[in-house]
């Protein structure tokens, strides 16, 4: 199915992003300091959660971005004819 190929490609896009950002920093480190679970990191990075926005908007002030510059990594990323939805 195509919806869950892009959804994972995006999921992934996400983690490694999450990853880069955060650094040197362990994903403990990370999650005690802005009040995130470490494995809703964990499972963000490895591309096996679809995170809430809201969850996404934590992240990238904990990751020191702005929410929509962090999407705009992911989405820069992408295929340039990418769609979430099939035509």
């Amino acid at each position: 199915m195509q919806l869950d190929k892009n959804k994972k490609q995006i999921l992934k896009l996400l983690g490694k992003h999450a990853r880069e950002l955060r650094g040197e920093r362990s994903q403990f480190i990370l999650a005690s300091e802005n009040d995130i679970s470490v494995s809703i990191i964990s499972t963000i990075e490895r591309a096996m959660k679809d995170p809430q926005l809201t969850t996404v908007f934590k992240l990238a002030e904990a990751l020191n971005i702005k929410p929509s510059e962090f999407i705009k990594l992911i989405e820069n990323d992408l295929p340039k004819n990418f769609s979430m939805i099939d035509k």
